[in-house]
């Protein structure tokens, strides 16, 4: 019975969250900034659909591969640390690649992403991916059309493989207004707990705005498929984007939560004489 509740409370939520956007868009303007406490309220209880989610790829042996692509600043590594904050390492990894070394470079381009594709009871989620060379690669000029117009070409059949070998392959693409990029790219100057997120490749990246959604709108066209979709979420309020997010993904995968077992933690051994020595042990500092 607790198990029918378990998903029925989690179906419920995700049933009512469309209705309130819907309704509050009815009545013109979009929806206000989400606040703190229910923002949280809802991601513990995202959280533990993660973890059940979790405990059903170990136990099924599924291949789950998530990408995440959009905007600068468009919230993909925030929403990639909220999806893992919970859940094991050892079943979700994240896989976010450096610039190709030179060796790379000589590879079939997409060689060392492949390298990270997930095997049975793992979730591999890709912060940028092969993508690369359909969007920032192009509009930097780190390749050519031509080289671009062949990646398009034969990345639909590369995904319908990964489809045909039992992987899950969910795209996601995190859109942001011009206005909210400018915004939090000011606010990463003087701020030093972010200033190393903005980069002189960001500061060349926001000033082909259009660019960009030319080389987005051509990779949609030709890679959104039956077998590997593009999911977009609008993300200029972080909060609500997140949240969407992870409820997308909890319905695209099938998981069932495991019946749990009661559990009562063994009695300890006796100390059979055991004593703590006598050891210059250092010890950390405590101003705190």
């Amino acid at each position: 019975m607790a198990k029918k509740n378990h998903k029925q409370q989690h179906k419920d939520a995700v049933a009512q969250a469309p209705s309130a956007v819907a309704h509050q868009e009815a009545d013109g303007g979009p929806l206000p900034k989400m606040k703190t406490k229910p923002y949280e309220q809802e991601m513990r209880r995202l959280h533990g659909e993660l973890v059940a989610m979790q405990e059903w790829v170990k136990a099924t042996g599924a291949k789950i591969c998530i990408v995440f692509e959009g905007r600068d600043t468009a919230g993909k590594g925030g929403t990639i640390k909220r999806i893992t904050e919970r859940v094991s390492p050892r079943v979700f990894r994240v896989v976010a690649l450096p610039a190709p070394t030179e060796r790379e470079k000589s590879q079939m381009y997409i060689q060392r992403y492949v390298t990270h594709f997930p095997a049975a009871g793992e979730v591999i989620i890709f912060d940028r991916s092969w993508y690369n060379r359909a969007g920032v690669e192009l509009v930097m000029g780190f390749c050519t059309q031509h080289d671009t117009d062949r990646f398009l070409e034969l990345v639909p059949g590369v995904e319908k493989a990964m489809a045909d070998s039992g992987i899950l392959l969910l795209k996601y693409w995190l859109e942001v207004s011009p206005e909210e990029q400018t915004r939090r790219l000011e606010s990463r100057i003087n701020d030093p707990r972010k200033i190393w997120k903005l980069s002189a490749m960001d500061l060349k990246s926001y000033s082909r705005w259009y660019d960009y959604s030319r080389a987005r709108d051509a990779m949609f066209a030709a890679t959104d498929t039956a077998w590997a979709p593009w999911y977009i979420a609008r993300t200029d309020d972080k909060k609500r984007g997140r949240l969407n997010i992870i409820t997308h993904l909890l319905s695209q995968v099938p998981y069932k939560p495991l019946v749990h077992e009661d559990i009562t933690l063994p009695k300890r051994q006796r100390p059979g004489g055991y004593t703590e020595p006598s050891l210059p042990l250092r010890y950390i500092p405590t101003p705190f």
